[in-house]
């Protein structure tokens, strides 16, 4: 199968990588350009190459700023300044992540799009996807992914969904990958 895989430069996007290619899909490797910081780009996409590069996979550069100001960045100012806490990734991923991403994996022909959320979908009798959380409960993402359509769960895959960070870690570094000690990112991406 062909697959999109949304890569942010970190270890999880990364070993959700090696995990698709071991089973043999091919994968393509998608990083969008959300936010201003271009020196946090660079290095994001300086680890992309590298992991892409040792794995094989292609990989596309987008930029989507001006969609994310509009869609994500924007309805973030508006909330706080009306008194509310907003989440802005809960709002990001079916926007960017699954919808205009998955539109852009669309044109490349691929049939589905990952991404390493530790998170977990499961197809019930009836067709109908439900997400599940993390097996890692200190990495579960599922509150992020809460606003995922069922026309958006029918396409994702979650490959880390059943693995724990630590052994995701260990593993990576086995694999070689150049991202395997990386820092966790744990800020809102266009705060830090």
């Amino acid at each position: 199968m062909k697959i999109a895989l949304l890569m942010s430069g970190g270890i999880d996007s990364s070993y959700s990588a090696y995990l698709l290619k071991q089973e043999g899909h091919e994968v393509v490797g998608i990083y969008l350009k959300l936010h201003e910081d271009e020196n946090k780009h660079k290095i994001n996409i300086a680890n992309i190459e590298k992991v892409s590069h040792h794995l094989g996979i292609e990989t596309h550069i987008i930029d989507a700023k001006a969609l994310f100001k509009e869609h994500v960045y924007d309805y973030f100012v508006r909330s706080y300044e009306q008194g509310l806490t907003p989440n802005p990734c809960a709002f990001c991923n079916p926007r960017m992540k699954f919808g205009f991403a998955f539109e852009k994996a669309m044109e490349m022909g691929c049939e589905k799009i990952a991404t390493g959320h530790y998170a977990q979908v499961k197809r019930d009798e009836n067709g109908i996807v439900h997400m599940l959380r993390g097996a890692d409960d200190n990495k579960d993402q599922t509150y992020f992914l809460s606003q995922l359509s069922q026309d958006q769960l029918q396409k994702v895959m979650f490959p880390l969904g059943h693995l724990e960070k630590p052994e995701v870690r260990k593993i990576a570094e086995r694999a070689g990958l150049a991202t395997a000690k990386k820092k966790d990112s744990t800020g809102v991406c266009f705060i830090g």
